[in-house]
């Protein structure tokens, strides 16, 4: 398969820098600072938007050695997933994405809640969330609601 290079557009900024401690990004503020190439507008028309999706590499965490399924966090009480069937930063390109509110926007800089990315994290782009995009009926397994039941809290 071909590789490629993917340059960061930018950085995130927030109090949290322990990427062991992996619950309660609801209420984390981010700010996200894009290099200077882009120029100070290169968020203009984006504060018309409710939410963002943040797509950064988890470059904190090296690339699994194997991907065999197991329960997520290793909780002996959820089901083996495989890498695919999870979201967490282990991944084969460590690229994660979240959805994130948007709470201002000011030149190269936006302030987003939510985000679970560590300080320093480098962003490699920014879409704003739009409906058009988004699944009309998802469903998905049981054992999700117990997993993710502390992530987003505050």
């Amino acid at each position: 398969m071909s590789t490629f290079e993917i340059t960061p557009i930018g950085a995130v900024s927030n109090v949290r820098t322990d990427v062991q401690d992996t619950d309660n990004w609801g209420a984390v503020r981010s700010t996200i600072t894009v290099d200077p190439r882009f120029g100070d507008d290169c968020m203009q028309g984006l504060e018309g938007f409710s939410h963002v999706e943040v797509l950064f590499v988890f470059d904190q965490f090296p690339e699994p050695d194997e991907y065999s399924p197991s329960p997520p966090r290793g909780r002996s009480d959820l089901p083996a997933v495989g890498v695919f069937a999870a979201r967490g930063p282990r991944r084969p390109n460590r690229i994660g994405v979240t959805c994130c509110r948007i709470t201002a926007v000011r030149g190269r800089e936006l302030e987003v809640v939510g985000l679970d990315a560590v300080s320093g994290t480098p962003v490699i782009d920014l879409k704003p969330a739009m409906s058009a995009f988004q699944p009309r009926a998802l469903h998905e397994p049981e054992w999700v609601e117990v997993f993710m039941g502390d992530y987003f809290k505050p």
